[in-house]
């Protein structure tokens, strides 16, 4: 029992706090359970961001001096969620084990959406329903009474934010395909944002999900001694459940999120941000999507390559992206990788005006089982508005194609990721390539510079598999010593069924016998 109790104390707190919460769970599906857990971990987070400053306010020192901690204006000015008295984490921990709980959180939930108009239609009331009883509830608060546990905001804010994207990622699993329609696996955002390096500017996502591209752009400018504030963010989300979950993900995480717009018809029919021109674009569409309303925009001035089908997004997305981009902006982007070589219904000739248009920059081939909601092999895009803006080397004629398709790990039956390694070594290469004093190098069977003249005779076709060739030690392939082994294994596994369906016959034999 001692080292099953150690193994537990070694594992990570969020990993410790998820087996519990699923323990609670009971018969409640995980679509529907995401939303009650990650509510109470919101919840928490706001309240311990108030509760710090109420005290502070309350002792009255320094600046703070006179200063009345009821007062709402006191806590706008710092950025900070004014909590009401009956939603106060203090308040609700206090009623934990009475049967009335259920009715109190939500209460508690519309008592902050009228105190907050920033959070406005954003928190779930599903607490008081008939299938979450009130002592699997009263147990998931005492459990997220124990995150972040200290009075430091900033710890807490980054405890809390690490559970929130954490739990996320979790739920995304145990929801299998319709998770990922909420959730793009956090190391395909990772790759994303460290081969862009949105370090400064506008950063747009127009098909936002629960905001990761966001939280990682952010994440990614704090590990690289960057100032956040030099960041601004702009998103677009069709399903309102999704977006109150980026806007409560951005929320924990203290990030901006006014300009992270809902509405049912999407980026395509309303699109929230039509005059932004946006320094980064940062995104995962729906791959092949056929229900786009594509019948309806047939003339609409987003589509400067070539119409898109009406029958797939692909091409309607990227010219959706380009669109958004300003002069020297930069674009990556997940893909189908059927993106790369389809030519019916005009994608080819989009696919062409773009590359000879110059805007191609990376192609990135992923390996499969990365997403959770699809089998479709996948891939990376990046796009630049200006490859000759002076910024990095002048790569106009060039395009950096990298196939990572034997990369990244499984974590489960079903799913693979990519290491903090992987993430580098592909980053690492684009950066090596496109920066001016670089020492890059092609690699057989991972990466090659191709120049548009290849690209253009290979008639436009962008699989990075075309043109990085076979690794070396493919190269040297022995087939006749390769079939002659497989050949020796297949007749020695046929020697073994001949003694195994001999030896049933003889024990048939010996049963008749008796």
């Amino acid at each position: 029992m001692a080292k099953k109790n150690n193994k537990t104390q070694d594992e990570p707190i969020e990993k410790q706090l998820w087996k519990a919460a699923d323990k609670l769970r009971q018969n409640i599906d995980a679509a529907e359970y995401k939303h009650i857990v990650l509510g109470l971990i919101f919840l928490k987070y706001i309240s311990d961001s108030f509760e710090e400053l109420y005290q502070k306010l309350q002792n009255g020192e320094g600046e703070y001096a006179g200063a009345d901690p009821e007062d709402r204006d006191e806590y706008k000015a710092e950025n900070v969620f004014f909590v009401p008295s009956i939603s106060r984490w203090s308040y609700l921990q206090s009623k934990a084990k009475q049967l009335e709980i259920g009715k109190d959180v939500d209460n508690a939930m519309d008592a902050i959406e009228r105190e907050n108009p920033l959070l406005k239609g954003v928190l779930p009331k599903v607490f008081a329903l008939g299938n979450l009883d009130p002592t699997s509830l009263g147990g998931l608060i005492d459990l997220v009474s124990n995150i972040a546990l200290g009075d430091a905001k900033a710890r807490s804010a980054d405890i809390l934010g690490h559970v929130f994207e954490y739990f996320l990622g979790e739920f995304a699993l145990a929801e299998g395909k319709k998770g990922g329609q909420f959730y793009t696996p956090r190391s395909v955002v990772q790759l994303l944002v460290e081969m862009l390096e949105p370090y400064n500017g506008r950063v747009f996502d127009p098909c936002c999900g629960s905001g990761g591209m966001f939280v990682q752009s952010d994440k990614f400018i704090a590990d690289h001694q960057g100032k956040v504030n030099d960041i601004s963010i702009y998103g677009q989300e069709s399903n309102q459940t999704t977006w109150r979950l980026a806007k409560m993900n951005l929320a924990i995480r203290s990030i901006d999120s006014s300009q992270v717009k809902w509405n049912n018809e999407g980026s395509f029919l309303n699109d929230t941000h039509k005059d932004l021109k946006a320094d980064y674009v940062i995104a995962n569409p729906p791959f092949n999507d056929s229900d786009w309303s594509g019948d309806l925009l047939r003339t609409d001035g987003r589509w400067k390559h070539g119409v898109p089908p009406a029958g797939n997004a692909n091409y309607a997305w990227i010219q959706h992206f380009l669109y958004h981009l300003n002069p020297v902006g930069q674009a990556g982007f997940v893909l189908a990788k059927g993106s790369l070589t389809s030519k019916s219904s005009g994608e080819g000739e989009i696919r062409k005006g773009l590359v000879e248009d110059r805007l191609v920059d990376c192609i990135v081939n992923l390996p499969p089982k990365l997403f959770l909601n699809t089998q479709i092999p996948a891939s990376l895009w990046f796009l630049s508005r200006n490859k000759a803006n002076g910024k990095y080397r002048d790569r106009t004629d060039e395009i950096l194609f990298i196939d990572a398709r034997n990369m990244g790990h499984l974590i489960n039956r079903r799913t693979l990721e990519f290491s903090s390694e992987d993430i580098q070594t592909i980053a690492d290469t684009y950066h090596n390539w496109r920066n001016p004093d670089s020492n890059y190098e092609d690699v057989k069977g991972f990466c090659n510079s191709t120049s548009i003249e290849r690209v253009r005779e290979l008639h436009h076709v962008l699989t990075p598999g075309r043109y990085v060739g076979l690794p070396v030690e493919e190269d040297d392939f022995d087939f006749n010593a390769r079939f002659t082994g497989l050949k020796a294994e297949f007749e020695e596994q046929l020697k073994e069924e001949e003694k195994l369906n001999e030896l049933i016959a003889e024990n048939l034999k010996r049963v008749k016998l008796v």
